[in-house]
């Protein structure tokens, strides 16, 4: 009965340990500093408040054309408080291999994008940039941790500061899907 009750004990600091490091008060995918493709540091706080549409982006990609309804959403949604924020990666088949001004040509000449775009970064490993480390722990929701499969996943943050949802390479930005949870988060 001592055993049973000991181990009771430790199952139940674990779970307490566990619930309570989920999603700390006051956390958000947003408590960081990163630099823009142009090298200016952006603070991502900023954005708190706001739906933020946070996608790993590459040029030379299957899904490189989400770049035009990502603009559209971006176009479309912006007086209603959504920023789509564009993170360009080369850790998927290097097809992200230019440099920061060749990114930005590439995005302004072909989809006309308007949206933020940081510094190439990585979003997977030791390596990783501290916002993807956040997306994918385990503090976010259940079903959105793990690590990035490929270009253009897209993780969509509430006004509150916290992951409302996840979506993977083969979810267009403007699949029903993803329109539906940017309007609820929108109308919060």
């Amino acid at each position: 009965m001592t055993r049973l009750l000991f181990s009771l004990t430790i199952v139940s600091a674990v779970l307490t340990a566990f619930t309570t490091t989920q999603i700390v008060a006051g956390e958000s995918p947003l408590d960081y500093k990163m630099k823009s493709l142009t090298g200016e540091e952006v603070d991502l706080s900023q954005y708190k408040g706001k739906v933020v549409m946070v996608v790993n982006v590459a040029s030379k990609c299957g899904a490189t054309p989400q770049y035009a309804p990502l603009q559209d959403l971006y176009k479309k949604h912006k007086a209603d408080g959504l920023v789509v924020l564009g993170f360009p990666c080369n850790q998927f088949g290097k097809q992200e291999p230019g440099d920061a001004g060749q990114i930005q040509e590439f995005c302004e000449k072909n989809y006309g994008v308007e949206f933020p775009m940081m510094e190439k970064i990585d979003v997977n490993g030791p390596g990783a940039a501290p916002i993807y480390k956040d997306l994918t722990s385990a503090k976010t929701l259940p079903k959105t941790t793990g690590p990035i499969g490929w270009n253009f996943e897209k993780f969509v943050i509430g006004k509150d500061g916290q992951v409302a949802a996840r979506f993977g390479t083969s979810t267009e930005p403007d699949s029903d899907e993803v329109i539906a949870v940017i309007k609820k988060e929108l109308a919060k």
